[in-house]
């Protein structure tokens, strides 16, 4: 069956144009910059790293093609549809159209956690960044979710939406006061000035071990929660519905939410918190390509990963001569995106 909102497009043809734009994206990432630099030497460079042979090229233009634009474009990819999928994931479960990694705490968490292991050294160095950084994500959503039923239990007049943005909202403002107060206590100035400035969402570190790690775990977490779009479709209809189904919504939901903080945890600690891709990215992709998680979980890892891409171009070149934090421009687009969403909700639910 064909989808008429996608101009009656197969899925196959709908992902390769989804491909090809992703490609373009990532044209554009490597030539535009403070530096511009021909499509021809992106095109020769790559030829050379592969190994074929091509025209030299300028070797301080080759340099920042392989070892910061590329990984950096790489990284905002990986970032982005991972984010998105987390969002997907979330939405999901949750039935909250609101959810979000960024919204209900999760990146906060994240962040405090890896922040935790780099001041503190939390785990007496059997510990990485990810690692804390996904302790952290996992108690985050523990706290909110915990939060989010007690309100629900207490008030008859709070709605499992707002219960849940509220709980989101006080989880991510529990755990900013924990990593602020970790790095007032225990770093220097010039941690302290680097560790705000990755809070913000900065993709300028980003560099080819990175990748080495950001990449695979976005694939593997794509192919996790790909695997299970019948149980998404399912879930969206409440816990009961989806049981009745024969799904087992206990080990479905212990997967893919140990799998949405993990992605979460990864891409925060090399990036710092990114807002509102999670949230933004799916509406989008709804209206594109309908409900159904066969569909948009692919259209919503290739868009997030374009719409970071794009927001990482517009970070380096709004302001001439200095780079602006990405989670700024993702901030602007999102935050009145939020606005929307959370109004129409409102209105679907009182009326």
């Amino acid at each position: 069956m064909t989808n008429t909102k996608f101009g009656g497009l197969t899925p196959a043809v709908s992902l390769l144009i989804g491909a090809a734009i992703a490609i373009a994206a990532l044209g554009f990432a490597l030539v535009i910059g403070e530096t511009r630099i021909p499509l021809d030497s992106v095109w020769n460079v790559l030829r050379i790293e592969a190994g074929y042979p091509a025209p030299e090229v300028n070797p301080i233009d080759h340099g920042i093609l392989w070892s910061y634009r590329l990984p950096r474009a790489i990284m905002a990819m990986a970032c982005g549809a991972s984010l998105a999928l987390s969002g997907v994931v979330l939405q999901a479960l949750l039935r909250n159209p609101l959810s979000d990694p960024y919204i209900l705490g999760l990146s906060a968490g994240a962040s405090t956690g890896a922040v935790a292991v780099a001041i503190l050294g939390f785990g007496a160095g059997a510990l990485t960044l990810s690692g804390g950084a996904f302790i952290g994500a996992l108690l985050a959503f523990g706290f909110v979710a915990f939060l989010a039923r007690l309100a629900r239990g207490n008030s008859a007049a709070a709605t499992s939406s707002l219960a849940l943005l509220l709980a989101g909202v006080a989880g991510a403002q529990l755990f900013h006061a924990l990593t602020a107060l970790i790095i007032a206590k225990s770093a220097d100035a010039n941690q302290a000035r680097g560790i705000m400035f990755w809070m913000m969402g900065n993709l300028s570190g980003s560099r080819w071990p990175d990748i080495y790690l950001a990449v695979p775990v976005a694939l593997a977490g794509a192919g996790v929660i790909f695997a299970h779009f019948r149980a998404l479709d399912a879930m969206t209809f409440g816990r009961e519905a989806a049981q009745s189904m024969g799904i087992r919504t206990g080990l479905v939901m212990t997967i893919l939410i140990g799998t949405t903080a993990l992605l979460t945890a990864v891409m925060v600690s090399m990036t710092g918190a990114i807002g509102f891709v999670g949230l933004v990215v799916p509406h989008a992709m709804r209206f594109l390509v309908g409900v159904r998680h066969v569909r948009l979980i692919p259209a919503s890892a290739l868009a997030g990963g374009v719409f970071l891409i794009l927001a990482d171009i517009v970070s380096r070149i709004l302001i001439p001569g200095q780079a602006m934090p990405i989670g700024v421009v993702t901030a602007l687009v999102g935050a009145p995106a939020f606005a929307i969403i959370l109004v129409r909700s409102s209105r679907a639910h009182s009326g």
